[in-house]
């Protein structure tokens, strides 16, 4: 897995440096797909209040079981997704493939397509059709939105770094996928567990947050970026960037060769 992760990381770079509009667009993808995960999650995980009442760790997998549409989307389709990258870079350019200035690029760029992906298929195809103007639906995202600028700046960064470990964990079980199945089911099963467990993944929070907000959760886009986005992010990228792409690198390379 080294070895493909090291050829992928090549080809993103090579789209960084070469064809950025090419990646903008892959990444504005990525953004929508992690988006359509948020909003099918959100719709089943608070569509039975009353059982969940009694249940509420049945709430919470229900949600899980269905938000990892979006990274089989991304890792299937070949779409480009920040967390994803901060894993998936880190081999390659740990052996010398590319520089620093490359991964940050890639990074700043996808980061970007990311949010623009999210928030547009937010506001075009879940708030403006009004998906979630009716209860149980409004007052849940309310009440998410809120909770994620509420926990703390330690508490949202250590959930980052839980939550891309997970996520980065999946894609890295996708590459040893060899069919469709396989790499979903790669995909699946870490993805599904960081959401039951309640961690923070900065571009799924590219969906709630900005939800929340259209539904008049009263929160700020200050509070927003600050107090949730900001430290998800440096999570995310500690949990993708040192726990799987340095861990796994440092794991699987041969000592004494270049591992090209």
């Amino acid at each position: 897995m080294l070895g493909a992760s090291v050829d992928a990381a090549r080809v993103k770079v090579d789209k960084t440096l070469k064809n950025p509009g090419r990646l903008f667009v892959a990444a504005i993808a990525a953004g929508a797909f992690i988006a359509m995960g948020g909003i099918l999650s959100l719709t089943v995980g608070f569509g039975f209040p009353g059982i969940a009442a009694a249940n509420p760790a049945l709430a919470k997998l229900l949600a899980g079981c269905m938000f990892p549409i979006g990274l089989i989307l991304v890792v299937v389709l070949g779409a480009e997704l920040f967390t994803g990258n901060n894993a998936m870079l880190i081999p390659a350019y740990m052996q010398r493939h590319y520089g620093a200035g490359a991964v940050l690029a890639n990074w700043g760029l996808v980061y970007s397509g990311n949010f623009v992906g999210a928030l547009g298929f937010t506001w075009l195809l879940v708030y403006l059709p009004g998906l979630t103007a009716a209860d149980p639906w409004h007052t849940a995202i309310c009440n998410i939105g809120v909770a994620k600028i509420s926990m703390g700046w330690t508490t949202v960064l250590l959930k980052g770094i839980g939550a891309n470990w997970f996520v980065c964990l999946g894609v890295w079980l996708a590459l040893a996928g060899h069919n469709l199945m396989e790499k979903a089911l790669g995909c699946w099963l870490p993805v599904m567990a960081f959401v039951v467990l309640g961690y923070e993944h900065c571009i799924a929070n590219m969906f709630y947050l900005p939800l929340a907000m259209m539904e008049g959760a009263g929160i700020g886009v200050v509070e927003a970026l600050c107090d949730n986005l900001l430290p998800a992010t440096i999570g995310n990228i500690i949990g993708g960037a040192v726990f799987v792409g340095m861990a796994h690198w440092y794991l699987h390379r041969t000592p004494g060769r270049s591992n090209a």
